[in-house]
């Protein structure tokens, strides 16, 4: 089943279906950890129904978004959403492969992923193959995904992408590897005095080495309620407007 809401009231609207991997709080953390400047080229790899890029979009508006993503499913319901936003000119879908060179090589200033956090064989396997294609990394390893973000970005250009902790090792190793320096990192934890449960991580393509790790994205304040910056990551502390 397909289901349609909005960012934020008078935002940008985002479908979702039931069948398909639905959207988490990953994806809009990551929204925020990009520096946005006015026409960006955006590259979202592995994009499924396109919320990535709304939010992007209903952050800084004068970007050029392209998503590609394996599953038709996915992107047809991608671009039933630009076309109901009126984002026809500022962002479009490939329904494609990542690791073969379907989208042209230096062609994007920024590019973002949420990726599928776990090798093939680790931990619970998902019965549904969306569902298996969105956890673990049998369509895509984490090696091939930071090729495919080298491969489409110039020199300076940046990979921002969420992840689990436990990965940083194979993470920062992988991006090294690929020519993606790690620059920026910030970890994500449910309470102030708790171990982080996500990260963020900014790599530049050809980047010097230097990171920097940054205070920590804490989620609830201490009587479980949202903390300020996601309320503001998810737009509750804002005025409507129309996009």
């Amino acid at each position: 089943m397909e289901h349609w809401e909005a960012l934020k009231p008078g935002g940008y609207r985002f479908v979702y279906d039931d069948a398909l991997f639905r959207p988490g709080t990953d994806t809009f953390l990551l929204s925020s950890h990009p520096r946005l400047k006015p026409r960006m080229r955006v590259c979202d790899l592995g994009c499924g129904t396109g919320l990535l890029g709304l939010l992007l979009l209903q952050r800084q508006p004068d970007l050029q978004l392209t998503g590609i993503d394996l599953q038709p499913a996915a992107i047809r319901l991608a671009e039933l959403a630009a076309s109901e936003n009126a984002l026809a000119g500022r962002l479009r879908f490939v329904c494609g492969d990542l690791r073969d060179p379907v989208l042209p090589s230096n062609s994007f200033d920024l590019v973002v992923c949420n990726p599928p956090y776990y090798p093939v064989g680790s931990g619970k396997t998902a019965s549904r193959q969306p569902l298996r294609t969105a956890r673990s990394e049998e369509s895509c390893t984490l090696e091939e995904l930071c090729r495919a973000a080298a491969r489409l970005l110039p020199w300076s250009g940046h990979f921002c992408l969420v992840h689990k902790p436990e990965r940083l090792t194979d993470l920062c190793y992988t991006l090294r590897t690929c020519g993606l320096e790690p620059k920026r990192l910030r970890f994500v934890c449910k309470t102030a005095g708790s171990a982080p449960s996500l990260l963020l991580l900014d790599a530049s393509r050809g980047g010097k080495p230097g990171l920097t790790v940054e205070a920590p994205l804490i989620l609830q304040n201490s009587d479980g309620t949202p903390s300020p910056e996601v309320d503001a990551i998810y737009f509750r502390t804002q005025q409507e407007d129309t996009p």
